[in-house]
């Protein structure tokens, strides 16, 4: 008869963030725990003494390691999957097993805990009645560029992962994309070294920049648009016109402003405009 696959989620930084269901479900209910990091998990469990069996789940052995999970829990064996920190499958290897069981008719039990996104988001002072995760922002420039550019009209709080190494460059690229709208930068959450850095990207970038290095993970909560997004039909031969005859922009000035508003290259609404201008 098949057992169960509990989702356990652990500790982002403080040891004592961790329920009691989850020490229990740890120490009695499971004969087995599926981990990232061995060595990192072997920690958290020393610290509440279980002693079980730990095997790796990592993203390099997760198609062939979740099959012999699935094997065990068939044969009646439950097992607990934990990441390094937070909780499992969040930026974290997870869903093949968790797929896998439950397509074998295996029961997934998630047990709730500590989660980045969540601590970043309800001390952020930012609004939280919604919001979108994207994970860790892309470690290359045109495509985080890329990312932040889909970001320009979003009207909900965007919560994302970034590396210390990476973070000056990303609060350069959100400055430039996005302009000073607000935001919150949480590092080391619930460890010692916490810290939560509100303002803009602008004024976020300038605070880091003067320290000797960044340390330790990362978490931003960006701000929703503070304009709504451009109607879809807008015209923008018409836009351009009316911000150079009523808002007294230059040319270029307002070729810029309409190519920002509906996320289109300023070449293509310089070619707009010539061949606007031609027709009249």
């Amino acid at each position: 008869m098949a057992a169960t696959l509990y989702l356990v989620s652990t500790p982002i930084g403080n040891l004592e963030d961790i329920t009691l269901r989850a020490i229990r479900v740890l120490k009695e209910e499971v004969s087995l725990i599926a981990c990232e990091d061995t060595r990192q998990t072997s920690k958290l469990l020393d610290h509440y003494d279980i002693r079980k069996p730990l095997v790796s789940y990592h993203n390099h052995n997760e198609a062939g390691r979740a099959e012999s999970l699935v094997t065990k829990l068939l044969d009646g064996f439950s097992i607990a999957l934990l990441s390094d920190a937070g909780t499992p499958l969040v930026s974290d290897p997870g869903f093949r097993l968790v797929k896998a069981a439950i397509d074998a008719g295996v029961n997934v039990v998630p047990l709730a805990g500590p989660s980045a996104v969540l601590a970043a988001l309800v001390a952020s002072g930012l609004p939280s009645e919604t919001f979108r995760f994207i994970g860790f922002l892309p470690a290359r420039h045109n495509a985080r560029r890329k990312t932040l550019e889909s970001l320009r009209d979003e009207q909900t709080a965007v919560i994302a992962y970034e590396s210390p190494h990476r973070i000056l460059e990303a609060l350069a690229d959100m400055h430039e994309i996005l302009g000073d709208r607000p935001m919150a930068l949480g590092r080391e959450l619930t460890k010692i070294h916490e810290e939560m850095l509100r303002g803009t990207p602008h004024s976020i970038h300038e605070t880091l920049r003067s320290r000797p290095a960044v340390k330790g993970e990362i978490t931003l909560v960006i701000g929703r648009a503070t304009t709504p997004p451009a109607a879809p039909d807008l015209d923008p031969v018409a836009e351009a016109d009316r911000l150079q005859r009523e808002e007294g922009m230059g040319r270029m000035a307002a070729i810029k402003a309409v190519a920002k508003r509906l996320r289109l290259p300023k070449r293509e609404v310089y070619r707009l405009l010539e061949n606007g201008s031609e027709r009249k």
